[in-house]
């Protein structure tokens, strides 16, 4: 029998940018950067407004196809140097980190951002969770989240929402990000909040 003494510690999951990291300025610098040393027109602002899929999904948008592995390896190597210091935590995020591990439980990043990139962000700002795991997508976070055996996910977009479902997890959806609260709730999302500042009200609820 299952006690609360053998129990495994609660793990919750949490996506990267929008949710935990206002990552907009970074990346933002980044594509400035990597448009000027490349070439290639891109619209800066317009990247910063819709994050969320990988890398390649917006680099598709601006060059062509036969082109987007080369230019993705260009600009991930411009990222550290123009990326990190401008990101910031998005409010809440770090008590959201702390309200889980104060109630006992486990933190895990899963993102489509590339972990060495996603640990270079988290380790910028002091926020440690127990794992991080990047590269993966909507329905492809289910992976990590499974293999962590993840209760809950939170992130900002309707693709979190489905990687949430495809785990069979809670997905506690902020609307910081590019989805409004009624398209992540008509995605499927079983909580959404303002943000992460709402978080630890939302999980003590949810533990008691």
């Amino acid at each position: 029998m299952t006690t609360s003494a053998t129990r495994p510690p609660l793990t919750v999951g949490f996506d990267l940018d929008l949710t935990l990291i206002d990552t907009r300025p970074g990346i933002r610098a980044a594509w400035v950067a990597f448009s000027a040393e490349s070439g290639v027109p891109v619209d800066a602002d317009l990247v910063v407004s819709r994050l969320g899929p990988p890398l390649e999904h917006e680099m598709a948008y601006w060059v062509p196809e036969e082109r987007v592995t080369e230019m993705v390896a260009r600009y991930r190597a411009l990222y550290p140097a123009y990326a990190i210091e401008p990101s910031a935590p998005m409010p809440g995020a770090r008590d959201a980190i702390r309200a889980v591990r104060e109630a006992g439980g486990r933190t895990i990043v899963v993102t489509a951002k590339n972990g060495p990139h996603a640990e270079l962000h988290l380790a910028h700002l002091g926020i440690e969770p127990d794992a991080v795991v990047g590269g993966l997508w909507a329905e492809g976070k289910a992976e990590a989240l499974r293999a962590h055996g993840a209760q809950v996910y939170v992130g900002d977009h309707v693709g979190d929402v489905r990687g949430a479902a495809s785990a069979g997890a809670l997905s506690v959806a902020v609307a910081t990000g590019p989805c409004a609260p009624e398209e992540l709730k008509e995605a499927g999302a079983d909580v959404v909040l303002p943000d992460l500042t709402d978080f630890r009200s939302w999980w003590e609820g949810y533990l008691a």
